[in-house]
């Protein structure tokens, strides 16, 4: 009897320990995509159009983003991140691919974001979900510091993977970590980060399977000490997208929600 009430003891301690845990966060920022109309809403996201690479984006990526309604709408609670095969112009160039690049006008230091997305499966398609330093027009990538939360690429669709750019980490010595997940083109998926003074943490589904922590931190090692903005976007082929089906005509990302957190 003693033994069965310490057993009891124990479980009830660890499932107060687990809700005053989860007590420590509270919503701050969040997009469930419920809106009637179609149209993002622009309190929350600015679309990024203007291509930073003598008319190009960055990687040998092969789309231009637009801010229309045919590559980023709102329908049926979700959000959808359209790439098309189109011909283009923008920024001086014509490509042959359009999609769609969604920056959070919200900018926050530590927390918890958790993004729930299906992903496309077109060969040639690179989907991200990912953060980036505010202060990247005046220090410059990497040393803003970037934390991939998701990427889908080398035409692998049963994996995800995080990545941490910051001046020691980037290029080829990139810190990457790559995860089985079979069915992310068929079925929503939460990917987290948790972001503390002390680490970095990756989650899929709420299971933690990397944690980037050096122990003694620089700003070349850790510029996570500074705001960082939300980016959601599909490329097109690339370094890291591979080559495109030649059948192509267009796919997309799903997002049922973005959320960030905050300790109280």
């Amino acid at each position: 009897m003693k033994k069965l009430l310490f057993i009891i003891f124990i479980v009830l301690t660890s499932c107060k320990t687990d809700v005053k845990k989860e007590k420590s966060y509270q919503l701050i920022w969040s997009d469930e995509f419920n809106q009637e109309k179609k149209r993002l809403d622009s309190t929350k996201w600015f679309l990024e159009t203007i291509a930073p690479n003598n008319g190009s984006w960055y990687n040998n990526e092969l789309q231009h983003y637009t801010d229309r309604i045919d590559n980023a709408y709102v329908s049926n609670g979700t959000l959808k991140i359209v790439a098309k095969k189109e011909e283009f112009q923008s920024s001086g160039t014509t490509k042959l691919y359009t999609s769609a690049r969604l920056n959070s006008k919200l900018s926050f230091t530590y927390g918890k974001v958790e993004v729930s997305a299906k992903l496309p499966r077109a060969k040639g398609t690179w989907p991200a979900i990912w953060t980036l330093g505010s202060n990247f027009e005046t220090v410059i990538w990497p040393a803003c510091g970037e934390i991939d939360i998701m990427e889908q690429l080398f035409e692998d669709f049963e994996m995800v993977q995080c990545a941490v750019h910051t001046p020691d980490t980037y290029g080829d010595n990139t810190i990457v970590k790559q995860i089985n997940v079979t069915d992310v083109t068929e079925n929503f998926h939460t990917y987290g980060l948790e972001w503390t003074k002390e680490n970095l943490k990756f989650f899929v589904d709420g299971n933690h399977y990397f944690t980037y922590e050096p122990k003694n931190k620089t700003p070349k090692n850790w510029p996570y000490v500074n705001d960082q903005f939300i980016i959601l976007n599909i490329a097109m082929g690339g370094n890291l997208g591979g080559s495109i089906d030649p059948n192509f005509s267009e796919d997309q990302m799903e997002v049922d929600f973005v959320r960030v957190y905050q300790q109280k």
